[in-house]
C-alpha cells in the first residue's frame, strides 16, 4: 500500500509560545516530519515567535534539539533537517505590548495562506487576536488555532469565544483537540459509515453498553497547581471524552463536510441526560512506596494542596437521550496513576436471544474494541468452534487488526495527531475542530455535574497508584450486571 501525501499550498504559520514545551514535543517536530514527508511547498515559511529575546541561531538550534529528541532516527536526515532550519525564522514579541509586531508584519509574504498556532495561556488569546488586525497582519482569510482548555465553565468559555469572535469568525477560528487527529479515531467515522456490516447494528437495540476509557500511569507532579484547579473532570471528559463518545453516538451526517459533521455531534452533546449523583465516581491517587514498583508521591503531595478535593480519576454512567440510544448506558472513565496507559473504545453487542448450543455457558459478548493508543488499531471478539475433535465447544478469539501490522511499511509512518490537524489548517478543513456552539453545549452539560458535587460537599475515594482505580468505579459496573474492561497495555 502506498501512503499518498499530498501537498498543500503555499503558507506562513506563525507559532506563538514557540520556545514553550508543546511547541518543542508536539508542533515542532511535528511539523519538521511533514516536511520530511515532503508535503510542504518550496515557498513555506514556520516563523516563531515569543517574548524570549534571542536570536535566529539560537531559536534555530532549539529547534533542532527538539528535532533530535522527538523524531525518530530513521527520519533525523542532516540534509534534511538543515533544509528545514532554513525555512524557520523566529520574531521576539510581547503579547500584550508592540515590541515585535511590526517585525512580524514584515514577514509575512502576500499572497498565502496565513495561520497562527496560540501556543500559549488562553489569558493571551485577546491579547493576540487584537494585535493582528491592529498591526493589519490578519485578513479575512486568516486562521488561528487555539489550545485547550477553552474556559472552565459555560461562563468562561462565553466570554472566551466572544473575546475571539471581535477579531475573527468562526470559519476562521480552529480549536484544537489532538484526539481526534488520532488516526483511529477518525477511522472510526469510515468503519461506521463506509461499511455496510455495522452500521445496521449501532443503536440500542443490538448495543449492550459502550465503555470510553482513558487511562494514564503519570500523575500530576510538575503540573499540580494547575492540574488542581481542573480535575479530571474539566481536564479529560469535559473535551477529549466528550469527543470520542459524540463520534460514537452521532448520526450519519449528509456529507462529510465540517459543518456537518459538527452538526451531529452538537445533537449528541444536547441529548445527554443530566448524571445522577450515584452515577459518578470521583477518585485520587495514594503514594506508592519504593518497595512496590517505583515511588512516587500522592495525588495531595502532587497537587501541593493537603485539603484539595480534585479528581484525578472520574467515572460515569452517562444516557443519550434519542431513539438510538435509548437504555444503552456510556461508561466513561479516565485517571492519573492507573495501571497501564491505554486509551480505548470499547463497543459490547448484546447476547442472541436465543442460543442453540449446549455450550452455552461459554458465550461471551461480540466486542468492538477500538484502540487509540498505544498500538492504534481495533480488535473485534467473536465466537467460534474451538478447533479439536470435542465436539462444539465455543470459543471467543479476536479479529486483530493493528495499524502498522495491517499497513506494513505504511503503519509504521502514520501521521501525529498533531501533523496531520495543523496541515488540516492549512487546507482550511475544520471538520477535526470543535465549533464554538460544541464547546459551550459541553460545558452546558458539565457544568451541573461539577457544581453538584461541590455543592454536596463529595471528597473523592482513594485509590491505590498502580491500580484500576476505586473500588465504587467497580461497583458502578457490578450493580448494573457489567464490568470494567481491564487496563492493559
Amino acid at each position: 500500500m502506498v501512503s499518498r501525501v499530498i501537498p498543500v499550498d503555499p503558507f506562513d504559520l506563525v507559532v506563538f509560545g514557540a520556545t514553550g514545551d508543546l511547541a518543542r514535543r508536539k508542533i515542532l517536530p511535528g511539523l519538521y516530519r511533514r516536511f520530511y514527508a515532503g508535503q510542504f511547498p518550496p515557498t513555506a515559511a514556520i516563523i516563531g515567535a515569543a517574548r524570549s529575546e534571542m536570536d535566529l541561531p539560537a531559536f534555530r538550534a532549539q529547534v533542532r534539539a527538539a528535532i533530535e529528541e522527538f523524531v525518530g532516527p530513521s527520519k533525523r536526515d542532516e540534509a534534511m533537517i538543515s533544509a528545514f532550519l532554513d525555512i524557520v525564522d523566529y520574531v521576539p514579541i510581547d503579547a500584550k505590548g508592540s515590541a515585535g509586531w511590526s517585525d512580524l508584519r514584515a514577514r509575512m509574504a502576500p499572497g498565502r495562506v496565513h495561520a497562527f498556532y496560540f501556543s500559549v495561556a488562553p489569558a493571551l488569546f485577546g491579547d493576540l487576536a487584537e494585535r493582528l488586525h491592529a498591526y493589519e497582519i490578519a485578513d479575512e482569510h486568516a486562521r488561528i488555532v487555539v489550545e485547550k482548555p477553552f474556559g472552565r465553565d459555560l461562563e468562561t468559555a462565553r466570554a472566551l469565544n466572544s473575546t475571539l469572535a471581535e477579531h475573527f469568525d468562526e470559519h476562521q477560528i480552529y480549536r484544537i483537540d489532538h484526539y481526534l487527529g488520532k488516526e483511529t479515531v477518525q477511522n472510526l467515522m469510515a468503519v461506521r459509515f463506509a461499511n455496510i456490516l455495522f452500521e445496521p447494528l449501532w443503536n440500542a437495540q443490538y448495543v449492550d453498553h459502550v465503555q470510553i476509557t482513558v487511562a494514564e500511569t503519570v500523575g500530576v507532579g510538575g503540573r499540580g497547581s494547575y492540574y488542581d484547579k481542573s480535575g479530571a473532570m474539566r481536564d479529560m471528559v469535559q473535551n477529549h471524552m466528550m469527543q470520542l463518545l459524540c463520534l460514537i453516538a452521532m448520526e450519519p451526517p449528509y456529507h462529510f463536510d465540517p459543518d456537518a459533521v459538527r452538526d451531529e455531534k452538537l445533537k449528541v452533546i444536547r441529548a445527554l441526560d443530566p448524571v445522577d449523583p450515584h452515577d459518578i465516581v470521583r477518585g485520587q491517587y495514594l503514594a506508592r512506596p519504593g518497595r512496590e514498583g517505583e515511588p512516587c508521591a500522592s495525588y495531595l503531595e502532587d497537587a501541593e494542596n493537603p485539603d484539595s478535593r480534585t479528581e484525578s480519576y472520574v467515572a460515569l454512567k452517562v444516557h443519550v437521550a434519542n431513539w438510538r440510544w435509548k437504555g444503552t448506558p456510556f461508561y466513561l472513565r479516565t485517571g492519573k496513576r492507573l495501571r497501564a496507559r491505554a486509551s480505548e473504545i470499547a463497543i459490547t453487542f448484546r447476547e442472541p436471544p436465543h442460543s442453540i448450543f449446549d455450550d452455552a455457558e461459554s458465550w461471551r459478548e461480540n466486542v468492538l474494541v477500538i484502540r487509540l493508543q498505544p498500538n492504534e488499531g481495533m480488535n473485534l471478539k467473536v465466537m467460534i468452534k474451538e478447533p479439536g475433535p470435542g465436539g462444539m465447544r465455543l470459543v471467543q478469539v479476536p479479529l486483530d487488526m493493528s495499524f502498522a501490522e495491517a499497513l506494513g511499511e505504511d503503519g509504521a509512518d502514520i501521521p501525529d495527531a498533531y501533523e496531520r490537524l495543523i496541515m488540516d489548517v492549512i487546507r482550511g478543513n475544520q471538520t477535526l475542530f470543535m465549533r464554538g456552539d460544541e464547546v459551550e453545549a459541553a460545558w452546558a452539560w458539565t457544568d451541573p455535574i461539577i457544581s453538584g458535587w461541590e455543592a454536596r460537599g463529595d471528597r473523592p475515594k482513594p485509590y491505590d497508584a498502580g491500580s484500576s482505580g476505586p473500588e465504587d468505579a467497580l461497583m458502578l459496573m457490578h450493580r448494573d450486571g457489567r464490568r470494567w474492561r481491564e487496563i492493559r497495555e
